[in-house]
């Protein structure tokens, strides 16, 4: 792991997960917007991989894209 790097997952796991409270959008309706832009992901490995802060730059623009979100306050 990159030295620092837990700081970087906690910082990318926040602004997801500010996204989606600003949103009042929970893991069950974000797994059924996914799932409407072709995108598999259930509730329980999304909650996982929000937890973990570790999950691929694609994924983070494939929820940013099922949430309607144009951009990202970092």
């Amino acid at each position: 792991m990159v030295p620092g790097g837990e700081q970087w997952e906690a910082k990318v796991k926040n602004v997801l997960k500010a996204e989606l409270k600003r949103r009042g959008i929970g893991y069950k309706e974000l797994a059924e917007r996914l799932s409407a832009i072709g995108v598999s992901e259930n509730e329980p490995n999304i909650r996982n991989k929000l937890a973990r802060g570790r999950f691929t730059a694609v994924f983070m623009v494939q929820v940013m894209a099922a949430i309607g979100a144009n951009e990202i306050r970092l």
